[in-house]
């Protein structure tokens, strides 16, 4: 029965699938939201409810049904290029002066808030799986935990600075601009270790690639971004332009993975780099997230959901999540807010830094779905992320405003 299956009773399966998914998506990240919960959160939700849908129940798993092994592809396909226009829209978004300009204290605290969450996030790991030496699998999956936990989603960080009016202040410029620092490095950080974890070579050959790749990325960069900067000027906001720039993203996502072994989010995070001080970035960046707000977005971040394995739930697993979303928050807390003292912040000021750099969000999604695609991770451990999101979600406003609303009261105080 299953070798007569035709491609049109696949197509009718795949239309069904997905349009369930974008709706349930949709639905429930628009009703977490308004709860003050982030939509992502919510098409993650999503993603969950549906596996108790037998038609979804077996998502990501060994399918022996023609029809339901097709459409589990095509999501995990969508979701793929779903991730990559995500990467490309945060390149986009990136304002490239401000970075150049943010100076050296916003790149100091990025460092620190990269480099104490990677060490405790993997030091955790390794308290849970234990430590059987250098360079075995066990280390570099525990790396991979680390490498989760140094991203950081300052969204929800800036929206509760627009409504306080402190967006402007020192305190919130410097939390902007290390946050955008700190997804670059983290990046960075995730290249390297899917670079080395892969075995491809040694410590020099992954270094090597990664330093090749972003001198190639530089100059056909340069020659991307002039021709975008001379066709601009002849076609301003023509709808050409945000589609050449799609190609472009895939291109470099496709080359940075296939001749690099550069993941390939990175390749789509460096074109959008190279084309955000276009002055039509901003109209490139709004057409790409209208295809990826109305179909890819939902399908990723619902598949993680569906990939999440709850029934491997047990105690060593609960415990292991608590202490990756305690030492998920604690860590950025100390990395950022211990260097920002040293910088010359007062203590009020240094811990808002901290809380500011706390919230994790749909870069961290990314990462971890980058190590379940590579062997580095299990699917269980999902539940950990998305538990770190939600949490920091919800702490990260509340510090923020009491910490600046006891500010404001230490003013009046000092001014009466």
């Amino acid at each position: 029965m299953e070798n007569t299956v035709s491609n049109a009773d696949v197509i009718l399966h795949i239309l069904i699938t997905v349009g369930i998914i974008v709706i349930s998506a949709k639905f429930i990240g628009v009703t977490t939201k308004k709860i003050g919960i982030p939509q992502v959160v919510g098409m993650i939700l999503a993603g969950l409810l549906l596996r108790f849908i037998p038609w979804f129940h077996n998502f990501g798993g060994v399918e022996t049904n023609v029809i339901y092994n097709e459409a589990n592809k095509f999501i995990t396909y969508m979701a793929e290029i779903g991730v990559i226009l995500i990467m490309f829209s945060a390149g986009l978004s990136t304002n490239l002066k401000s970075l150049v300009k943010s100076g050296i204290k916003s790149t100091i605290i990025a460092c620190m808030g990269v480099f104490v969450p990677f060490v405790m996030g993997t030091i955790m790991a390794l308290c849970f799986w234990g430590f059987d030496g250098f360079g075995t699998l066990n280390f570099f999956k525990a790396m991979f935990i680390g490498t989760i936990l140094t991203a950081t989603s300052v969204s929800i960080s800036v929206a509760v600075l627009k409504e306080l009016g402190k967006i402007r202040t020192d305190v919130g410029q410097t939390i902007v601009s290390a946050a955008i620092i700190d997804d670059v490095i983290g990046i960075i950080v995730l290249t390297i270790v899917l670079g080395v974890s892969s075995g491809n070579g040694g410590y020099l050959a992954i270094i090597l690639k990664i330093l090749a790749f972003f001198a190639c990325a530089i100059i056909v960069g340069f020659l991307i971004y002039k021709f975008f900067l001379w066709y601009d000027k002849r076609h301003p906001h023509s709808r050409r332009i945000p589609i050449y720039a799609l190609g472009v993203a895939l291109i470099f996502a496709y080359a940075a993975e296939k001749f690099f072994g550069i993941a390939d989010i990175t390749g789509a995070y460096i074109a959008g780099i190279v084309l955000c001080s276009l002055s039509d970035a901003s109209y490139m960046e709004s057409k790409i997230d209208i295809n990826s707000y109305m179909f890819f977005s939902p399908i990723f971040f619902a598949s993680i959901g569906l990939k999440t394995n709850l029934s491997g739930m047990d105690m060593s697993l609960l415990w292991f999540a608590i202490a990756f979303v305690i030492v998920g928050c604690i860590s950025k807390i100390i990395g950022c807010s211990g260097v920002s003292k040293l910088l010359g912040f007062n203590g009020r000021e240094s811990l808002q830094i901290g809380y500011g750099m706390m919230v994790r969000g749909e870069v961290a999604l990314i990462v971890a779905t980058k190590g379940l695609s590579v062997g580095l991770i299990e699917s269980k451990y999902f539940t950990s992320v998305i538990l770190l999101i939600i949490i920091s979600s919800v702490l990260v406003p509340i510090f923020l405003k009491k910490s600046f609303s006891k500010e404001q009261n230490q003013i009046i105080k000092e001014t009466n």
